[in-house]
């Protein structure tokens, strides 16, 4: 009896020994606003998930496995909390009604002082500078990747699904301790689906208030053109403010995109006043035959939001953006009801975000 119990006291300082090295973390966000949108000349009233930060519920965990060396995972699944669905598409053309459930990403890694392998679904490198590099990250109804990488209008019909992550992808992340230079290359398998076939690198420098990167990516496109895309991106705080710059290039066969954004944020007690120009220029031909010129379809975005935050998880948000589209563009501010096609997209929001 004595020997089971100590038997039984040792597996237990081994088991907690084992526990103190690991630990998972069950995290998320909560963000909701009331949006008048008008796309057209139709007004839409509408509740909104997603346009402070993107909300989502998370689960990470890390092992110390000894001598530096650590394995982690990573599952974060989003959620439209105004009508109580989680998960979203993945970019393989699910049905509808259906949904992957850790759609923003799923990986696992193993990092030591020689940097980081990470495998799964996850952001690409080229997408990395619209969330750094816009004072309003990638969410919003002032977001410069309205113009972007949120719109289908971007890939120029090329049909790649990489504009904002890789599935069945590879990514190498270069170790901190640089002098501030940091990097990702990636590559993603397209497990016989078009549009899925990526390969992408970034690289950056950050040291006190600056930080610059620059990334490039291509996608094959089975039998066409590739899809490729290249960007650059700077940020600089001076205190008083931050300022943000960013430069993206699309191109598809002769068909181009350029989108330039500059944005700002200003902070003021417990708040911040956030404003940003964005402008996508066109250029080339739709890739089919005889396909007619895009060299029109120009699109112009403008916002100013103010952010107050209650606490360092909850805070309260309101926006105003207005993008106006020439020739066939369709840029809107939120997807709703009615068609900016040549015309104007214009947005109103009050909302909340909680994070957890």
């Amino acid at each position: 009896m004595k020997k089971s119990l100590l038997a039984l006291a040792v597996l237990g300082a081994f088991a907690g020994a084992a526990s103190a090295q690991s630990s998972v973390t069950i995290w998320g966000i909560v963000d909701l606003s009331v949006n008048s949108i008008k796309n057209g000349s139709t007004t839409t009233k509408q509740l909104s998930s997603n346009q402070l930060n993107s909300n989502r519920l998370g689960f990470r965990g890390v092992e110390d496995l000894g001598g530096g060396m650590k394995a982690s995972f990573w599952l974060e699944a989003a959620m439209d909390n105004d009508v109580g669905t989680a998960g979203g598409n993945n970019g393989l053309g699910n049905a509808a009604g259906t949904s992957t459930l850790f759609n923003r990403r799923s990986t696992v890694s193993l990092s030591n002082n020689f940097g980081e392998i990470r495998a799964g679904r996850d952001y690409n490198p080229s997408f990395w500078n619209w969330v750094y590099f816009d004072v309003n990250g990638t969410n919003g109804l002032g977001a410069g990747a309205l113009l972007g990488p949120l719109s289908a209008a971007s890939a120029l019909g090329s049909g790649a699904g990489t504009l904002i992550r890789a599935n069945n992808s590879v990514s190498y992340f270069l170790p901190s301790g640089l002098g501030g230079v940091y990097g990702q290359v990636q590559i993603a398998a397209p497990e016989g689906v078009t549009g899925q076939k990526y390969q992408g690198a970034r690289l950056g420098y950050a040291a006190g208030p600056l930080d610059v990167a620059a990334a490039y990516g291509v996608t094959k496109i089975f039998g066409t053109s590739d899809f490729k895309v290249w960007n650059i991106g700077a940020s600089y705080d001076f205190g008083m403010a931050k300022l943000y710059g960013l430069y993206d290039r699309n191109s598809f066969g002769t068909a181009k995109q350029s989108v330039y954004e500059l944005s700002v944020g200003v902070p003021v007690g417990a708040g911040e006043f956030r404003a940003s120009y964005g402008h996508s220029d066109m250029s080339g031909t739709q890739n089919v035959v005889g396909g007619a010129s895009i060299a029109a379809n120009d699109s112009k975005l403008y916002s100013l939001e103010y952010v107050y935050n209650l606490s360092k998880r909850t805070a309260l948000y309101t926006t105003y953006g207005h993008i106006s589209n020439a020739g066939t563009a369709a840029f809107t501010v939120q997807t709703a009801a009615g068609s900016a096609a040549g015309t104007t997209s214009t947005g109103y929001n009050v909302g909340i975000r909680h994070s957890f």
